[in-house]
């Protein structure tokens, strides 16, 4: 699923990993079974290399950890949140985003 720069986020460790990151996060709410999560899995992980050092970028399996996608009411997935101090700042959702689009997104951020 993902690559080393492709962090993976739990209900456990989200408040360290995300909320208190000096850095901004990008979370992929996702599901084994969600035919759409699979598609912007690549996309996901390229942006994760090309920002590494710069951005967190990392996964959540919301059937494992349903705790903190009902906190942000994450609703349909894949939904990509990103965080910034602790607060989300950017909010997405499905697949039809590409690369240059997500990265527009982040780069307001970085």
């Amino acid at each position: 699923m993902a690559n080393e720069h492709v962090q993976t986020f739990t209900d456990g460790n989200f408040e360290q990993d995300v909320l208190k990151a000096g850095a901004p996060v990008l979370v992929d709410f996702w599901a084994e079974w969600c035919g759409p999560c699979k598609r912007i899995a690549p996309t996901v992980e390229a942006l994760a290399a090309d920002y590494a050092g710069k951005v967190v970028i990392g996964k959540m399996d919301i059937d494992s950890n349903p705790k903190v996608p009902e906190k942000f009411q994450v609703r349909g997935i894949p939904t990509l949140l990103l965080f910034k101090g602790g607060q989300v700042v950017e909010s997405l959702v499905g697949a039809q985003y590409s690369k240059d689009e997500l990265k527009k997104v982040i780069d307001k951020y970085v």
